[in-house]
């Protein structure tokens, strides 16, 4: 993605469990839908036109993103989804499928199998380091955002965005209640075990909302040299890239001139990570460019020039953050929000708010409200239909409760995993 200006080009990644199709068990067979080479020799990735598939840590997950680097949306959710519907065909013969969402209800993690093939040895020093048998490496599927730059002040335009972005993204694609076949008190487990799966070196995850870096030097200060130094002495042959190292929520890959968010949970459908996707970068548009404060009654608390605006989103506490994304962690789209400040940037005016608070919810409807024609029609008509439920998870929360038996986990799963093979939403 090397050298496309900001906003110019992004692309999607979308990673799906593979389960029998009966029982739901976890199968490790991404070799299946990956094929061979002429030669017969596993391959580790695939393209298809505009889409390619890859393995990941695990052999139990596939990964489908954009091959290349892409400058509109429209038909991309058809295009996941015909790629989608091929794998699904080939899986088909063990008697397995494609399931969606971000955590799988009853898997036991200690099951996992690394993939076999290309990077073992850097799957291996992980492994080793980390142990990978955890939720956190071994049951977390998530749709990542990649998002171009060039040069140091369009990093810093768009980092100050996707950090005051990010508290907010599991209130709008939270997908993932339930681990180890309970509730957890948490609409977005996936990001509750994430954050903690790298504790033995807590310099890689940081508070998950990255550091107040605007600058390439700056950003090397801060996170990079840091990771490198505390990494050194697990990493004693020198395998981990300092790039993929970095685990907070959203990351910057100056090796390609872009930034990747990496917290949003899988969906149930392709259409559904796409419209995320577009209302992402609808929200970091209109909040670079002042969009939200400049036309609202809380404009008079926010500064009055572009240059002032830019310089005040730059300076929100990075701990402050993390607390705001604790709390759309453990409730999701029912968060209460009652940060004046952080309100402002996005045109409301917390005195006015009823009894003082905004739910994250709210300020998702509200934001949509605002930026909605940026979205491609189908994207629209699939966001509102999602604003109205609620997120993925509180809908499986409803659907199931606090305690679900075995086989009623295996019944809605299923649903989830029909609404993967047709393209459409979860209880709509």
């Amino acid at each position: 993605m090397t050298n496309y200006k900001l906003w110019e080009r992004f692309g999607v990644e979308m990673e799906f469990m593979i389960v029998d199709r009966d029982t739901l068990n976890v199968l490790p067979r991404a070799d299946v839908p990956l094929g061979k080479d002429k030669d017969g020799n596993q391959l580790s990735d695939i393209e298809y036109d505009d889409i390619g598939l890859s393995n990941e840590l695990v052999s139990h997950v596939l990964e489908f993103k954009c091959a290349h680097p892409k400058s509109t949306f429209d038909g991309l959710g058809k295009r996941f989804f015909h790629e989608i519907r091929r794998a699904n065909k080939k899986l088909e013969k063990i008697n397995a499928m494609l399931l969606p969402s971000a955590c799988h209800p009853f898997m036991d993690p200690a099951e996992m199998k690394l993939w076999p093939y290309d990077c073992l040895d850097i799957y291996q020093t992980y492994d080793r380091i980390f142990n990978c048998k955890g939720h956190g490496w071994a049951n977390l599927q998530s749709t990542h955002l990649n998002l171009s730059f060039d040069g140091d002040e369009e990093f810093g335009e768009l980092h100050a965005a996707i950090r005051l972005l990010l508290p907010l993204i599991p209130a709008i694609a939270a997908s993932s209640p339930y681990l180890d076949s309970k509730y957890t008190g948490y609409r977005d487990a996936r990001i509750n075990v994430y954050r903690h799966n790298q504790d033995k070196v807590p310099e890689i995850t940081g508070q998950v909302i990255p550091e107040q870096a605007y600058s390439y030097d700056e950003y090397n200060k801060m996170i990079f040299d840091k990771v490198k130094k505390a990494i050194a002495p697990y990493d004693t042959e020198h395998l981990l890239n300092h790039f993929f190292l970095n685990s907070r929520g959203a990351i910057a890959r100056f090796d390609r001139g872009a930034i990747e968010i990496r917290l949003v949970d899988i969906q149930e459908c392709p259409n559904a990570d796409i419209a995320i996707a577009e209302l992402e970068i609808a929200t970091l548009k209109a909040i670079v460019n002042g969009r939200f404060a400049s036309s609202s009654e809380a404009a008079n608390s926010v500064p009055c020039t572009l240059k002032e605006y830019r310089e005040f989103l730059r300076n929100f506490d990075t701990t402050r953050l993390a607390e705001l994304l604790n709390k759309t962690v453990k409730d999701a789209e029912n968060a209460s929000i009652d940060w004046a400040e952080y309100l402002s940037v996005f045109g409301i005016d917390f005195a006015t708010a009823p009894e003082n608070a905004v739910t994250a919810g709210d300020l998702w409807k509200h934001i949509y409200s605002v930026v909605k024609n940026d979205l491609t029609e189908v994207s629209q008509s699939i966001m509102e239909k999602m604003l109205e439920r609620g997120t993925l998870s509180s809908a499986l929360y409803k659907a199931l409760g606090d305690s679900p038996t075995h086989e009623t986990f295996v019944t809605e799963y299923k649903k989830l995993a029909d609404c993967l093979a047709h393209n459409r939403l979860y209880g709509i």
